[in-house]
């Protein structure tokens, strides 16, 4: 089966006049093509296409980060150029720095929370309310004003509760 597959991709890239050229490879083994824009046999324009040929033909063996993430960004087209062995070697050297200086703040970091253990807790603040609060600072709204208009607060007066006031 997987020889028709092969003869028959074949047969369709000679009729379609696609041409594959390859761009590179990844340390994986990975093969990545480029097809440019062509016609077809009916005169249609078919889009240029990126594809990438994996090392490892079984789906079920992929799994994420076999495609570095340059080839990756090249492939979907947020990158104009396929990237270079160096540009992925420069960046996998900058990964590894950033992972080694997170590991060593890891690691001070426990230090540090280590040390802390044996220092005494802090001491713990009581919260009466919250500063928006109508009641901010004062146990019950009282039913007299208490304030005059420079020190008024919102909510620190009510009016009485007389139900025949407009009568």
């Amino acid at each position: 089966m997987d020889w028709a597959q092969r003869l028959f991709g074949v047969l369709r890239r000679a009729l379609s006049k696609e041409v594959k050229e390859q761009v590179g490879t990844d340390r994986f083994g990975n093969k990545y093509y480029y097809i440019p824009e062509y016609k077809n046999w009916r005169g249609q324009t078919i889009r240029e296409k990126r594809i990438v040929e994996a090392a490892n033909k079984r789906e079920i063996d992929y799994e994420v980060g076999d495609i570095p993430t340059e080839w990756e960004a090249w492939i979907r087209k947020t990158r104009k150029t396929p990237p270079t062995m160096e540009e992925i070697m420069k960046n996998e050297k900058y990964r590894e720095e950033i992972q080694m200086k997170s590991q060593d703040f890891y690691e001070k970091e426990k230090l540090l929370q280590e040390s802390n253990k044996e220092l005494a807790p802090p001491l713990q603040t009581q919260i009466k309310g919250h500063a928006s609060a109508p009641y901010f600072g004062k146990e019950e709204p009282s039913v007299a004003p208490t304030s005059s208009g420079k020190t008024f607060q919102p909510g620190s007066w009510l009016p009485q509760d007389d139900k025949g006031h407009n009568q």
